[in-house]
Parts: structure tokens; C-alpha cells; sequence
């Protein structure tokens, strides 16, 4: 249904798969679109070339990868070119303004609509974050039939009236529902507000979300809804798949799906860029042809990027979801989730990257042991039908390539005369078989190794017990469990319980019967050593769930634990395929002491008790006793010391003989008294030599304090004067605070 502020019309529904050519459009529009070999029209470009559905608004829900981009360049041809006109006029202010939400997608509508309107003599310009400003504005100024932006570099370029919507009949957002996700409702109401009112608003998203809705009701009027798909509706021309992996084995899992399949692009999706940064190195270094793509790289390595791509010199793009919507790369045919996305949506959009315009696709999803519970509610919110399966082997890949080696064009394509020459020296000089080796040898030489993975579990634990905690796992309630409960009424005694010794913990603990091996981890109690953090810890090194861990014993230098004997084989090769494990686990073998259950640690022997009635000590002989000590002697009163004899002198020390030129320094008394008399020279200022021009005394004896500064010679004295001899002269600017030396600190 569609949505105006107070009246609805009616609602397009497109399901069928008819045949539909582009007769109805514009013909400048059909004659391009015949060159690019579009010969049938999809479902959503058949609904807005519908009589009803000219010159509308429309509010239109797709699926990713339907023919949006060229469906809404037809839905504007109309208001554009009115009927009779092939070519535009002069450009000036824009006639239509299409919005997308990210760099990569309003650069590819740009290609889209710059060949779709060829043959109109149509100007298309873009206006994107991360590219020349000045290079945009240049390109507004000259004038545009067409803009394309995105809201943040829109909204710029309106507050700096570089960018006219004076003249606009038509505006098209694209991914609706991601740029209010993204949080540009602000740029888009403010872009809208400044839009004529006559003019023609399209909305395209994938979801219809509430927000979309009213945004619809506040700017559109009298819409037309198309949905050309339902909700519980996957994607025909997609094939989804999930691979169950061991945590470990993610990337190798990476590597084996990209040697089975052997795309011609493939893209890999990551959570963040530092997983970006991770996956495409470990794919260089194994001899991919790679390139990455995330959202700190700028403008111009993003496309170097995707144009590598393109054009062949690159196979593997690895990504953030950056490149989640609007990425349109046409010979991508495999999409490989390396990281689980968060939400169903994000998983459609991921996957919507491949089976684009009719062409099949496959969906890969690499999925641990410990987040398949994660994945089936990805599957169950997102409404998909998903395969699992295991990751392909190193065997399976080896046998793939030889069939395909077997039928490559190689072998069928006509030899030239410079290659029959060839083959007859060949032959001369070398056997068959030389030259099928050589030819192998060459042709394996470039491929990548494969990976070697842990076995598959399956579907199901290897103790019966279903992985996604079905039927078989639950407790029974009930009355079946009132049954199955022993009862303990009246006499009946209850039974001892056995001690508890820890293990796989709860209600998948090993069972006491079963048939175990002892194994031994370097870690102890002297590296704190806790049951909580060891068993897990067993677990991701061994791939092994908790039912099928036994005892767990821990002594001062090591751990000891207990493997189920039919999971033995597969720890010990997980351990050993394990390179990220933290410890080193060995199996305590038949011919060690410890093979069978470890000894405990010998106790310690306790103290003896303290003992309160021990026998007293001997008396000590080497000094008298306490008793027979003299008393103490107190020292005589102060006032009875002797004193000095009357007469007595004492001589000065050497070196405290009055110096020349100094006097006593007065009290603070008589010093406050000297300043408070106007003019009068301090007394307590050394009197030695003075400079003839030097003032008397007040503010004007500190030049430092007031008034320029004096000229400095650059070192650490004044510059000398005429008339002062070397006794005369300061020895710093702070010469008047210290006491004068004369002339023994001018020669110093």
C-alpha cells in the first residue's frame, strides 16, 4: 500500500517472472539499454514502467541485486524528457537529484545512469564525501542535468550555495533504510525541506521499516508502494551453504573454499578491519591475488580496490561491510562470511553482493564449533534454507582440479604453426611422460596449496546429544520425571553420594565407566591454575566439547585430565594442528610412570601443637643479675654545672676578619624606617665604588624592574661603557642585589 498524508492508493505486488521488454520506456533509454544486451525487464523494473506508475511517487521494496539502479533511471525519464524530446538542453540547475548512502554506491549510480542516458546528451555529476570539493563545485558551476551525492557532501555543498535545487523535478533516494540506519535523517530532511513541492520523490529500499513509512507519509504524496518480493522469500538465483569448522581452522577453511571453487571474484567478508587486515595477509602470503577494502582506507584506494577487481588483476577482495550494500562487481559468484555478520539484515545484504542481474551465486558461511547457535538464529531471522555441509578437504580440492585441468580449453583449442614446431622439438628431445610432468608442474605451480582441516563432528555431539540443544538434550518434566525420580519417603534411607571430583562439569560430565586416557598440560598451580579457565581452554585446543573431558586434577607444575579413548585420535590431532593453543599438552604414554591415574602430592606434616608448659630457661652466667646491678646515676641539675670563669676569653676564628667595603646589615627596624624617608639613600646597601651615572636610590636603581632593558652583548655581563674601568663594571644585570665584591669579583 502506499502513503499519503491523508490518502492511500492502491499497491503493486509483483510476483510473476513474465517477460516484459522495454518498449514503454523512453527511446534513447531503450536503444541504450539494447547495446548492453538488456533484453528483458526484471519485476521491479517492470512495475515502474506500469501506465499508473509515470510521473509518480513511488515507495518501492526490492530484493538486493534486482535492476533498482536502472529501474529508477527509467522511472525519471518521463519527468526529464517530456514526450518528443530526445536530448537535453544546456545544463545549468540540476533536474534530478539521486542520494545514496555510501561512496561506493553513488559512484556506481553514476556509471549506471552515465551510460543509461548516453544517447540524451545528459550531464551527470557526483558530489561524494572523500573526493575534490573544489573539483565538485567546478562541475556544479558548469552545470548537471543529473547529481548524484551523498547527504553529508549534498548538505555541504547546499549550505554553501554551490548546489541549486531550484529547478528539480525529480529526487530519488536509494537504500532508504541505510541512510537512516547510518543516521543521516538530519542531512535527508534538511535536503528534502529545500526541494520544490511539486516534485517527484522515489524511495527505493530493501526493508520497509517504520521509519521508512513515515518519512514516505511526510514528503511523498499519493505513492504508489510496489513490492516485488515477500519477506519469507529468499533469493532464487542465490545457493546458501554453511560449513562447520573448528575455531582454529577458519582461515584454512577460507583458503580450501576459494581453491574448490576457484571464482573468478570472490568477495570475503570480515567483522572488523583488523580481521581485514589479518585475512588479506595470510591470503597473500598463500599466493592469492588479493586486495582489501575497508573504511579506513581513502577514496582513491577503495577504487584502486574494486577496479582491480574489475578488471582481472585481482580475484579476492577481502572487506568490512562497508561493501555490504550498493557494491555491484559482476563476475562476483562466490560471497564467503569469514565472520558471522550481527543481524539477519546484514546477512542478506552480504549475500546480496552475488547473483546479481540474473546470474547465479553462492553464499559460503564458514561457521566455528562454538557460534552454531549464533548462525541457525542469523538463518532462522534472516528466513534463509541453508545446506550444511563440511569444508572441502585437501583430497576433495586435489580431485577438483584435476578435473578441471582435464577439461580446460588448452586441450581442444587449434595449435598454431609456431606451436606445432614446437611440439615436434619437444618430441625429439623428450619422452610423453617428460612432458606430461612438465606440464602438470607447471599448471600446479600456481595454485595455492591446500589446507588441512580437523575432522568433521557432524551435525550432532559426538555423545549423542544434538548441537543446537534439541529434543534429546532436555530434562524431562512431569510426570515422566516424577517417575524416573527415586522416591524417599518413610524409612527409606537415602544413598551416600559419591565426592564430586571436577570434570566436564554438569550434566555432560564423562560417564565413570567409559574408557579413558590421561593427558598432561604444563600449567600448575605455580601459573595459577583454575578449573574455570582451563576448560576451556582444553576444549578449543583439543576441539573437543566438555562431555568428553574427565577428571581434571591440578598439581604445583602441571595439570593432568582425562580424554574419552574414542576421542583420543581427534584431540591429539587438533593439539597438534592447534598453532594458537597456550600450553603444551603430551599424553602420558604406557611406558610412563604416570600413564595410569596420577599419585597424589605426599602431605606435608603438620606442626606439632605449641606447647605452653616448657621448662624454664637457665640462668644466664656471663653477667651479674638484674638485683645486683648498680643503680642508675642522674646527671646534676643544670643550674649546679660549672660555669665559665670570670676573665676568660676566647679568640675569633681565622678567616672572620672584618672585610673592606662592608658594613653590619641593620635590623628590619631600622631598614623600614631608612625607606620610609623620601630620598634618603638605604643604609644597608653595600657601600663600595659606584658608577658615576648610576641613580641615588628608589624605583630608578632597578632598570631590570622599569624601562627598557639595557643592550645585552650576548654574554652574560652588560655591554661595557665608555669611562668605566673593569672594577666599575657589574658582573650582571643582577649586580645591584648582590653584595660588591670590587675589584676581586671584576677580576674573577
Amino acid at each position: 500500500m502506499h502513503q499519503n498524508g491523508h490518502a492511500a492508493g492502491p499497491a503493486h505486488t509483483e510476483k510473476a517472472n513474465h517477460i516484459m521488454t522495454f518498449t514503454s520506456t523512453h527511446p534513447a533509454l531503450a536503444r541504450a539499454l539494447a547495446k548492453r544486451g538488456y533484453d528483458a525487464a526484471t519485476s521491479v523494473q517492470t512495475a515502474v514502467l506500469e501506465a499508473d506508475s509515470a510521473t509518480r511517487d513511488l515507495l518501492v521494496s526490492a530484493q538486493t541485486g534486482s535492476g533498482k539502479t536502472v529501474a529508477f533511471g527509467m522511472a525519471i525519464a518521463p519527468a526529464l524528457l517530456p514526450a518528443g524530446e530526445e536530448r537535453f538542453g544546456p545544463a545549468g540547475a540540476p533536474l534530478a537529484l539521486i542520494i545514496a548512502p555510501t561512496r561506493e554506491l553513488a559512484l556506481q549510480v553514476q556509471r549506471e545512469l552515465a551510460w543509461l542516458y548516453a544517447e540524451t546528451g545528459a550531464r551527470v555529476a557526483t558530489c561524494v564525501g572523500g573526493m575534490d570539493v573544489r573539483g565538485e563545485a567546478r562541475a556544479l558551476s558548469a552545470g548537471a542535468h543529473i547529481v548524484v551525492g551523498t547527504p553529508g557532501r549534498l548538505r555541504d555543498h547546499l549550505e554553501r550555495k554551490r548546489l541549486d535545487l531550484g529547478q528539480l523535478k525529480s529526487i530519488v533516494l536509494d537504500e532508504a533504510d541505510e541512510m537512516l540506519d547510518l543516521g543521516f535523517r538530519d542531512d535527508l530532511e534538511f535536503i528534502l525541506e529545500l526541494t520544490p513541492a511539486e516534485r517527484q520523490t522515489l524511495l527505493f529500499s530493501a526493508t520497509m521499516p517504520r521509519e521508512i513509512e513515515n518519512l514516505a507519509r511526510r514528503y511523498q504524496r499519493d505513492a504508489v508502494r510496489i513490492q516485488t518480493v515477500r519477506r519469507d522469500e529468499q533469493h532464487a538465483d542465490i545457493e546458501y551453504s554453511a560449513m562447520r569448522v573448528a575455531p582454529h581452522d577458519v582461515e584454512n577453511a577460507v583458503v580450501n573454499v576459494l581453491r574448490f571453487h576457484e571464482s573468478r571474484a570472490t568477495l570475503v567478508f570480515c567483522a572488523t578491519r583488523e580481521a581485514v587486515k589479518r585475512m588479506h595477509g595470510r591470503l597473500v602470503e598463500r599466493g592469492f591475488n588479493a586486495v582489501a577494502l575497508s573504511g579506513e582506507l581513502s577514496q582513491n584506494e577503495r577504487n584502486l580496490a574494486l577496479q582491480s577487481l574489475r578488471n582481472g588483476r585481482a580475484r579476492v577482495l577481502v572487506a568490512t561491510d562497508v561493501a555490504a550494500r550498493g557494491l555491484d562487481l559482476p563476475d562476483l559468484a562466490l560471497v564467503i562470511h569469514a565472520d558471522l555478520p550481527n543481524d539477519g539484515e546484514t546477512l542478506v545484504h552480504r549475500s546480496g553482493r552475488t547473483g546479481r542481474a540474473g546470474k547465479k551465486g553462492m553464499c559460503v558461511m564458514i561457521v566455528p564449533h562454538n557460534r552454531r547457535r549464533k548462525a541457525e538464529t542469523l538463518i532462522n531471522s534472516a528466513r534463509l534454507k541453508v545446506t550444511w555441509q563440511a569444508a572441502p578437504t585437501a583430497a576433495e580440492i586435489r580431485a577438483r582440479d584435476q578435473e578441471r585441468f582435464l577439461s580446460d580449453e588448452i586441450f581442444t583449442e587449434p595449435a598454431t604453426p609456431e606451436e606445432l614446431e614446437l611440439v615436434g622439438a619437444l618430441q625429439g628431445a623428450r619422452s610423453p611422460e617428460e612432458i606430461a610432468v612438465a606440464l602438470l608442474r607447471l599448471h600446479s605451480a600456481g595454485l595455492p596449496a591446500p589446507q588441512d582441516l580437523a575432522a568433521d563432528t557432524g551435525g550432532f555431539r559426538r555423545d549423542g546429544l544434538r548441537d543446537d540443544r534439541g529434543r534429546e538434550s532436555r530434562p524431562t518434566f512431569g510426570r515422566d520425571r516424577d517417575r524416573e525420580r527415586p522416591s524417599f519417603r518413610g524409612n527409606d534411607a537415602r544413598p551416600e553420594r559419591k565426592p564430586r571430583e571436577f570434570g566436564g562439569g554438569g550434566r555432560h560430565q564423562a560417564d565413570d565407566n567409559a574408557d579413558m586416557v590421561w593427558f598432561r598440560l604444563n600449567i600448575g598451580r605455580e601459573k595459577n591454575a583454575d578449573p574455570r579457565w582451563l576448560l576451556p581452554l582444553i576444549c578449543k585446543a583439543g576441539d573437543v566439547s566438555k562431555a568428553e573431558i574427565g577428571a581434571i586434577r591440578i598439581f604445583d607444575r602441571d595439570t593432568r585430565f582425562q580424554i574419552k579413548a574414542d576421542a583420543v585420535e581427534q584431540f591429539e590431532h587438533a593439539v597438534r594442528q592447534n598453532p594458537e593453543k597456550e600450553g603444551t599438552i603430551s599424553r602420558l604414554g604406557s611406558g610412563d610412570e604416570a600413564s595410569e591415574a596420577p599419585r597424589e602430592e605426599p602431605k606435608r606434616k603438620p606442626r606439632a601443637p605449641f606447647n605452653d608448659e616448657r621448662a624454664p630457661r637457665a640462668p644466664r652466667t656471663d653477667r651479674p643479675a638484674s638485683s645486683e646491678r648498680p643503680a642508675y646515676a642522674e646527671k646534676p641539675f643544670r643550674a649546679e654545672r660549672t660555669t665559665k670563669p670570670e676573665g676568660t676569653t676566647y679568640e675569633k676564628p681565622k678567616g672572620y676578619e672584618k672585610r673592606e667595603g662592608y658594613e653590619k646589615r641593620p635590623s628590619y627596624e631600622k631598614r623600614a624606617g631608612a625607606e620610609k624617608s623620601a630620598g634618603a639613600e638605604k643604609s644597608w646597601r653595600p657601600k663600595g665604588p659606584r658608577r658615576e651615572d648610576a641613580p641615588a636610590s628608589g624605583a630608578a636603581a632597578r632598570p631590570h624592574r622599569k624601562g627598557p632593558r639595557p643592550p645585552h652583548s650576548g654574554t652574560r655581563d652588560h655591554a661595557p661603557r665608555s669611562g668605566d674601568s673593569p672594577a666599575q663594571r657589574p658582573s650582571s644585570k643582577y649586580a645591584h642585589k648582590k653584595k660588591w665584591r670590587g675589584d676581586e669579583s671584576a677580576k674573577s
